[in-house]
């Protein structure tokens, strides 16, 4: 016959198992909900810094009517007396955190029309992309988020006070001599810039240059 003593112990030992149980559920929901607003938070990420790649060499083609050869000509554009600053630096995938972007080349493969992330992992945004974003709309793979600059794709539209304002076309090339902008949600840089400023309305975060930062 077991002892009033031995039974409160069995009882407090099971106690701790239960305890220790429960506290390793709720860690793994910490952990994981942790995990889940993480990976949100590189996903604006990403997509503000593929906006920052995207205007920088819609700038660059602009400027001349090519696309880059290499992601360094948005640093440093020696095509004029005075070089142009297209991006202040090369920022890092933030799904990899490394600068290993994935090119995509135009059609002779000799320049640079866009960016796309090499991560593997499957987004969890789904919905309610920007409209030049629309191509992500349910994805499996980060890698086929491609920031990608269209010449043809955004057709200047003047208005009766004589200003131009880039509206979404249908295809249809723009005039002769006119080169075609999309500066999506993103305020163009000015030159020796070291930051991108998102446009009234947007909720991506800035990104700023400063030493030592990534």
């Amino acid at each position: 016959m077991r002892s009033p003593l031995s039974a409160q112990r069995g009882f407090t030992y099971l106690g701790l198992l239960v305890a220790v149980a429960i506290l390793g559920l709720m860690l793994t929901m910490v952990s994981r909900v942790w995990s889940t607003t993480e990976q949100r938070e590189r996903e604006t990420q990403l997509l503000f810094v593929g906006h920052a790649y995207r205007l920088a060499i819609a700038s660059f083609y602009a400027n001349g009517h090519r696309f880059p050869s290499t992601l360094d000509e948005l640093l440093q554009d020696d095509r004029f007396p005075v070089p142009k600053h297209h991006l202040r630096r090369l920022y890092p995938d933030p799904m990899t955190g490394h600068a290993d972007w994935t090119p995509v080349l135009t059609a002779d493969g000799q320049g640079i029309m866009g960016i796309g992330s090499s991560s593997r992992a499957a987004p969890i945004k789904r919905r309610n992309f920007d409209l030049a974003d629309e191509a992500f709309k349910d994805t499996d793979c980060y890698c086929f988020w491609q920031f990608v600059y269209h010449p043809n794709r955004f057709s200047r539209a003047v208005n009766p006070a004589g200003g131009a304002s880039p509206t979404p076309g249908n295809g249809t090339p723009s005039k002769p001599g006119t080169p075609a902008f999309n500066p999506g949600h993103l305020t163009p840089l000015p030159p020796g810039s070291g930051s991108l400023t998102p446009t009234p309305g947007s909720t991506a975060p800035s990104i700023s240059d400063s030493t030592g930062s990534n």
